[in-house]
C-alpha cells in the first residue's frame, strides 16, 4: 500500500511509541488520525494531526468514532492498535504474604486494555472496510512480553492473544483485501518502559541483548511503515527486538 493519502487511524498516539508511528506516517505522506483517551496530550499535538478522544475499551464509542471517521474521509485505509498499557505482577508476590496470589481483577483490566481494545478496533474499523470495499491493513503492536515474560502474566497473556487473533484475522480478512500483521518490539526506550522496569532491570535487558542498547521508537515505526508497504505481507509477526531473542 501506498502511504501517501492513506487515512491512517492510530490508536494511543499522542505519546510514546505511538506518536513515532504517527509521525513516520506523516512524514510518508499519509492522513493521520490519532485517537486517545489522554486529552492534555492530544492538545498538545500539533495541528497536522486529527485529534480524536476516545477510550478504545468502549465498543459504542469506538464505533461511532470510528463511523464518524470514515464519514468525514471517505474511508479508513489504515488502523494501528497501539493503545496499550505495560503491566508487571508475578503470579506469587512471596513477599506479599497478605496478598500473594496475583488480583484477579488486574489480570482482567490489563486485558480489558491491551487485548480487548484491539478486538473491539479493528471490528469496527473492518465494518468501515467491509463497507467501503476499502483493502485496507491492520497493524497491531505486540510485544516481546507475548512469547512470556516472567513476571508479566496478564500482560504476556493479552499479547500473546493478539499474536493469535492476528493471525486469524488474515485468514479471513485476506479474502477481502484486508491484511493483518503485528509487529512485536522488544524493549523501547520509552517512558512506559522506563515507568515499568527499574534500572536494574534495564541494564540487565541490555546485557543480554546482542546490540547491548534498548530500541528506540523510532525504529518500530519503520517496521509499522514496512508492514504496511508490503502487500504480500500478511499473517506476519514481526520481532524487532535487536536479536534479544536468538
Amino acid at each position: 500500500m501506498k502511504l501517501d493519502g492513506a487515512v491512517s487511524l492510530i490508536t494511543g498516539g499522542s505519546k510514546g511509541l505511538g506518536l513515532a508511528i504517527a509521525h513516520r506516517l506523516r512524514a510518508e505522506g499519509a492522513r493521520v488520525i490519532v485517537a486517545d483517551i489522554d486529552n492534555v496530550a492530544l492538545e498538545a499535538l500539533p495541528d497536522v494531526f486529527d485529534r480524536r478522544s476516545l477510550d478504545v475499551t468502549q465498543p459504542d464509542e469506538a464505533k461511532s468514532t470510528v463511523e464518524a471517521i470514515a464519514a468525514m474521509y471517505g474511508r479508513i485505509d489504515v488502523l494501528v492498535n497501539n493503545a496499550g498499557v505495560i503491566y508487571s505482577e508475578p503470579l506469587v508476590n512471596l513477599m506479599n504474604p497478605d496478598g500473594m496470589m496475583h488480583s484477579y481483577d488486574r489480570f482482567r483490566q490489563c486485558l480489558r486494555v491491551n487485548l480487548d481494545s484491539v478486538f473491539i478496533m479493528t471490528s469496527a474499523v473492518v465494518e468501515q472496510m467491509v463497507l467501503r470495499r476499502t483493502k485496507g491493513v491492520v497493524i497491531n503492536i505486540s510485544s516481546i512480553s507475548a512469547r512470556g515474560n516472567e513476571g508479566q502474566t496478564a500482560y504476556s497473556a493479552a499479547k500473546a492473544a493478539v499474536n493469535a487473533m492476528t493471525v486469524t484475522w488474515s485468514k479471513e480478512l485476506g479474502r477481502l483485501g484486508i491484511r493483518c500483521n503485528a509487529v512485536a518490539p522488544g524493549f523501547v526506550d520509552t517512558p512506559s518502559t522506563r515507568a515499568a522496569l527499574n534500572e536494574t532491570i534495564i541494564k540487565h535487558i541490555e546485557g543480554l541483548t546482542p546490540l547491548r542498547r534498548l530500541g528506540r521508537a523510532e525504529e518500530i515505526a519503520q517496521a509499522v511503515v514496512a508492514a504496511i508497504a508490503n502487500d504480500f505481507l500478511n499473517g506476519t509477526i514481526l520481532d524487532v527486538n535487536g536479536g534479544v531473542t536468538i
